[in-house]
Formats: C-alpha cells, structure tokens, sequence
C-alpha cells in the first residue's frame, strides 16, 4: 500500500497524543515520519505486552530510563489500554529528553478513568479517514459515497466483496474489541441494535425515545450508548445553532458516523445500489460533505465550530460554520448536477435573517454560478475555498 501525505501536521520536537478510529492510520503515519529514526515502539494491542505492564507498570519507566541517547521517540499505540502509564509518562517527560507519542481509538477510559492527560505538556492531534484533498487524483467520488474512505478501502480491498467484507469485520470488531472487551455495556445485543438504528438515523434530529423503542431500552441507555459512540470516535454530534434567531426551529441534535462506508456497514445497506437522484443518494453526499467539513476544518481550521439550523417549517441550512472573524457561513448541499433558482429560495430567505451571513450552496455543478445571494459552486471548489486556504 503506498503512503499517501496526511494533512495532520505532526510535531517533531514535542510530545503528543494521535487520537483516531481504528484503521485511519495512526501506526502508518508514524511509522512514515518516525520509522527512520530511532525509536521505542510499545503496541497495548500486544496482549503479553499489555498484561506485563498492567502488573509491573513501572517496568516501563525503567526501560525507558534504560535507553541510550540515541533513542528520541517513546511511541505507546493505543494507549487508552493502560491510562495508568500516563502518570509515568508525565513524570518522564519532566525528567528525561524523550519525546512521548501516544496514540488511541478511544477516549473513553481517559475521559472517565480520570487519566492524566498531561496538562498542556503534550500535543493532541486527530486522524481521520482520508479526504478528497489527501487522495487528490486517487479520490473517486462513487468509492467514497458507497465504501468510505479508510486506508484499506482505497487501496488494499480490490473488489467489492472484499471491501464488503472488510467493513462488515470492522463493524464486528469495534463491537468485540472497543466496546465488549472493554466492558463499556453491560448486555451486548441491545447495543448491536443500537448500532443499527443509529446508523440508520444518521444525520437526521435524533429522536432519543423512537430510537429507545426500535432498541428496546430506555432513553437514558440511549443517550450512553451515543457517548460511547463519541468517545470511541464512531461519530460526533451537529448541534442545533444556539444564535439569536426569531424564528421556531428544532433544538435536537444530529449524529453523525466518522465514515460513509462504516455507516452503510452497520446499517445494513452495503448492498443497496447507489444511483443519482434518488433522496438516498442524496443523503450519502449531504454526509461526505459534512465529514469533509468537519475534518478539513480540523486539519486547517480548528477554531471552526459546526451547527445546523431547521425551523418548524422544515427550511433548513445543513451546516453552519462559525469562523473567528469572518461572516457566518451558511451551507446548503444538494447532489444535482443542476441547482434550480426554485430549490435555494426558502434557503436564501432563511439565510436573510441571519446577520452577517453568507450563503453557498455545495452542489455538484460543473462551475460555480451566483443565484441571488447564493454562490452555487462545484464542491471541491468550495472545500478548497473555505476550508484548506
């Protein structure tokens, strides 16, 4: 698989956490800019590894003091295993001229096992599933709505019923490694379940009790398992614009899965054919932009914060993203190849009373056109304008 340039411009000289789902290629990209030069490498998905310093943690700090000079990098994979190693780590970067670089598939246990997170002494940068902007001429639109964009879907499963079969395993896994073995849930089955509805709903206003009923639990289970999607990096939340606006609209947030492919994965539907101008096709690009958005953000942009706004009358601005100092922008995507007039004017109007707006419309138009107040315009070319210059 050859090595394709991350947008995640990673410190050389401090130490730093590397949080991402499994399989984005954490381990890859250190290997690539650290993999030269001399290094520790400690993987706590080794379980004889892991068990070792689960009971002698402090075999670690003497390994470490063991090292000649020679050796810069101390690098723990998945150190959400053993938090415990992180007090450790804190007391060797104040003691020695190691740098320590830690990554994660999930935040949970360091969220919630009160995990020294270092205070400030090191870095936090995120990976995610590749861009458009990462892939470049490798990018295909068609693979990205209907397989995602993890490494091993672009350029390790050939067919389509290996890339299947991959994101089917994945699904699996994360249910057995990051959720079961980690003893997150009690009972298994009604999260299997939820894993289901919820990649059915996704980027629609959760609707916390329906998806308790189509479960089988109740809403406070609910709102656990989608912390637990968060925390793992499954997907985040697209809240409810807060600012001062007149108007009725919904104040219930929408989920969002990290990837296309896994979503279709867990929702059952990597079998149903894809084709233009169908609502779900249209759905499928609506959530490739949003990912692309938020991740290019993340790369470039990370001040940016993202909402969504819906009145009672269903007029809708499917992203807003607030710049510091800059206009607020306020995005409509639609799939077509051809943006009517007709279908931006409730959008347009909405946008109107919204003070110090501007509008745009990501589309799938061959160039970008002006109708009223809205910029119409090719999607890569939006993406490169608001969110990589």
């Amino acid at each position: 698989m050859k090595f394709i340039e991350r947008l995640s411009q990673l410190s050389l000289s401090r130490s730093f956490f590397l949080f991402g789902a499994r399989n984005t290629g954490k381990s890859t990209l250190l290997k690539h800019n650290f993999g030269a030069k001399h290094c520790l490498w400690i993987d706590l998905l080794d379980p004889d590894l892991e068990d070792r310093y689960s009971r002698e943690p402090i075999s670690f700090k003497q390994e470490v003091l063991a090292l000649d000079e020679t050796v810069q990098y101390v690098i723990i994979d998945e150190v959400q295993k053993l938090p415990k190693l992180l007090d450790i780590v804190h007391q060797l970067i104040e003691s020695t001229n190691k740098i320590f670089i830690m990554t994660g598939s999930s935040a949970r246990k360091l969220k919630y096992g009160g995990a020294n997170l270092l205070a400030g002494r090191a870095f936090v940068y995120n990976l995610y599933p590749f861009t458009s902007v990462e892939l470049d001429k490798d990018f295909q639109l068609d693979v990205a709505l209907h397989w995602g964009t993890l490494p091993a879907i672009i350029y390790k499963m050939q067919t389509d019923a290996e890339k299947s079969s991959f994101l089917q395993a994945y699904a699996q896994t994360y249910l057995k490694e990051e959720i079961w073995l980690e003893q997150f849930i009690r009972k298994i089955d009604p999260f299997r379940k939820f894993l289901e509805v919820s990649a059915q709903c996704n980027g629609q206003i959760l609707n916390l009790s329906n998806i308790a009923r189509d479960v089988g639990v109740d809403d406070k289970t609910i709102k656990q398992y989608f912390s637990i999607l968060e925390d793992t990096l499954m997907g985040f939340m697209l809240e409810p614009y807060h600012g001062s606006f007149r108007k009725r609209v919904y104040a219930k947030p929408k989920f969002f899965f990290f990837d296309t492919g896994v979503c279709r994965a867990l929702s059952r539907m990597l079998s149903v054919p894809i084709k233009k101008s169908t609502s779900y096709y249209g759905d499928l690009f609506e959530h490739f932009i949003i990912l692309e958005c938020v991740r290019l953000a993340s790369y470039y942009y990370p001040e940016y914060r993202f909402s969504y706004l819906k009145t009672k009358d269903d007029v809708e601005i499917d992203l807003i993203v607030e710049r510091p100092g800059e206009k607020l922008l306020c995005i409509k995507i639609k799939s077509s190849e051809n943006v009517r007039e007709d279908k931006l004017l409730s959008f347009a109007n909405l946008v109107k009373d919204i003070e110090n707006s501007e509008a745009v419309c990501i589309s799938q138009e061959p160039r970008a056109k002006k109708i009223g107040e809205v910029m119409v315009m090719p999607w890569q070319e939006a993406l490169r304008k608001y969110f990589t210059q």
